[in-house]
């Protein structure tokens, strides 16, 4: 299973992250008071889907042996509170119609869009 910590000390928002021994730096940008020295927390989120949509679906080529030559992600989160939402276009060369329908269609069951989808349960306590 993946583990991950995070890590803040007095350099405002700049906060260090590790998962699975990868190393990043999160920050927020100078308007909320950060040093801009890495993505946001709602960045990494955008990061993480765009990920794994890239992933699953040149695995799914891959698999089908499809002449997928290269597809984008592109992801775009919008709304507010109470009506957030994330954009996701996908731009794939390579692939006939067909092809690239089945592939929007497979990456509406990714891992992370499905968790994104579904929610998480989160269980706090202190060390």
């Amino acid at each position: 299973m993946v583990h991950g910590t995070a890590h803040i000390g007095k350099d405002r928002y700049r906060t260090e992250i590790e998962v699975d021994g990868h190393r990043i730096v999160a920050d927020e940008p100078p308007a909320l008071g950060g040093a801009n020295a890495g993505p946001a927390s709602y960045d990494l989120i955008l990061a993480g889907l765009g990920a794994c949509t890239a992933i699953t679906l040149r695995m799914y080529a891959d698999r089908k042996q499809w002449p997928l030559e290269s597809l984008d992600v592109a992801l775009r989160l919008t709304g507010g509170k109470d009506d957030r939402r994330i954009e996701r276009v996908l731009t794939i060369a390579g692939l006939d119609a067909d092809q690239q329908a089945r592939l929007a269609d497979v990456a509406e069951r990714t891992p992370v869009t499905l968790t994104l989808k579904g929610g998480i349960a989160i269980d706090t306590r202190l060390a």
